[in-house]
């Protein structure tokens, strides 16, 4: 029968196929030198597809994926790195909080730069703080000007009247003239040569000089004949009338500074009594209502520029002053700018002591002038001459000279309550023709006066 040989046949082509089968798996499992139990178990059982000729597919497939596969060492290493990764990511992660909480307590500073200054700024600061100084100086000034004028008032109250402040500063030139006057008319019943010999004698004795004395008496003889007087006893009252009409000629005690502005020059020779006159006529402005600046154009003497300063606070007017040693024209210069910049009424200069016979001293004088034309010539201006009563006809001499360089416009006769010389005031006016328009008979404020010439003629004759 066929059908046998076909079973044979069918069961010797299966053997076939399971022998090709098993030398497979053998080649296979001796080319895989690893293989996992995951991996045997799945190759292990054979399906249904095996048995018909795919076992050879499923081999090669189980080839590739054992080459593809990561072995154990290689995914320890993997993970070791993720962990080690990891670790560096938390530090840093650390690191960056430790820091962000550093800053955020760390206080913040921020610099701001600071705004540059323009020029129109700075200008209006430095005029700023000048207007204030200024303003701070006005009324310190005012302030010591009240006080002043309250100590002033003060001593008027208590003080008698100056023209008993004269009698008694006139009082040794007046025992000179009087007690001798009053004995001689009293020993003469008649007027004659004899009488106006002896009377002028007194007259010179008293200071009054030879050339004034010579003119006193001519003019007493021409009196005494006009009004028919004969009696001796009367001469003392003629002669009072001759000596007063003498100095009304040429007298004057107004200061040309009664505009605004004006400017006050006084000059005179070392120890004169300048800077003490000066005081004492910036206190009389002052109570006056006048604005009033002193300058202290005496450099020579460094306490010259103190006392100035010590009489300018006393009367309460600003002082302005160099070093020791500068140039008074330069002085000079700066507190006429002074005195525009604050409209002051009167500017008074102080200047240094100088001999009359001094070229250069005088010329220095002449530079000053020059400084005042040029800068002031709208202010009006007196020039002051002090003098020393003491010095007698010195004192006239130096009129004299002063008179020639100076331009000299008034005098002011000092220290008469300390000498027996007061009649050098009739010489001067007399010979110099030169004003005298204050006189000084103390040292208080308020004793330095304008030049009465009835007053100074009945203090100086004793007469009531």
């Amino acid at each position: 029968m066929e059908i046998p040989e076909e079973e044979n046949v069918e069961k010797a082509s299966q053997e076939a196929a399971e022998g090709a089968s098993e030398g497979a798996s053998e080649e296979a499992s001796e080319e895989t030198p690893v293989s996992t139990s995951e991996e045997s178990s799945e190759a292990a059982p054979k399906t249904l597809d095996s048995e018909y000729g795919q076992d050879s597919n499923e081999a090669e497939s189980a080839e590739l994926q054992t080459e593809i596969t990561p072995t154990e060492a290689a995914v320890a290493e993997e993970a070791r790195k993720t962990e080690h990764a990891w670790i560096e990511d938390s530090e840093a992660t650390v690191q960056i909080e430790a820091e962000t909480e550093a800053e955020a307590e760390t206080p913040v500073s921020i610099e701001v730069p600071e705004a540059p200054e323009t020029p129109e700024i700075v200008e209006d600061t430095v005029q700023f703080h000048e207007e204030t100084e200024e303003t701070e100086e006005i009324e310190k000034a005012v302030e010591a000007s009240e006080e002043a004028k309250e100590a002033a008032a003060a001593e008027r109250a208590s003080a008698p009247g100056f023209f008993e402040r004269l009698k008694a500063g006139l009082s040794k030139t007046s025992k000179v003239i009087t007690d001798r006057i009053d004995l001689l008319l009293n020993d003469y019943g008649k007027i004659d040569e004899e009488l106006y010999e002896e009377l002028e004698e007194i007259l010179i004795t008293a200071d009054i000089g030879m050339e004034t004395t010579m003119s006193l008496i001519d003019n007493l003889k021409k009196a005494l004949v006009e009004r028919r007087i004969s009696d001796a006893s009367q001469v003392k009252t003629v002669l009072r009338d001759v000596m007063v009409d003498t100095l009304k000629a040429h007298s004057d005690n107004h200061l040309n500074i009664d505009q605004s502005p004006a400017i006050l020059f006084v000059i005179g020779v070392n120890g004169a009594g300048k800077t003490t006159t000066i005081g004492k006529i910036a206190h009389k402005l002052n109570l006056e209502g006048k604005t009033v600046m002193l300058a202290a154009a005496d450099t020579f003497r460094a306490a010259a520029i103190d006392q100035l300063k010590i009489w300018g606070e006393r009367s309460g007017v600003p002082v302005i002053a160099h070093q020791e040693g500068s140039d008074p024209a330069a002085v000079v210069y700066d507190a006429i700018q002074a005195a525009k910049a604050r409209k002051t009424d009167v500017l008074i200069c102080d200047t240094a002591g100088r001999l009359h016979n001094k070229k250069n001293l005088m010329n220095e004088l002449a530079k000053i002038f020059r400084v005042i034309e040029r800068d002031y010539p709208e202010a009006q201006r007196e020039v002051l001459l002090v003098l020393d009563a003491t010095t007698g006809q010195n004192g006239l001499q130096q009129a004299k000279i002063f008179k020639e360089t100076a331009q000299i416009t008034g005098i002011a006769l000092t220290k008469l309550d300390g000498t027996a010389k007061g009649g050098v005031v009739l010489s001067i006016l007399h010979e110099v023709e030169i004003p005298v328009k204050l006189i000084g008979v103390g040292e208080g404020l308020n004793d330095l006066q304008p030049f009465d010439p009835e007053k100074f003629v009945n203090a100086l004759l004793d007469i009531s």
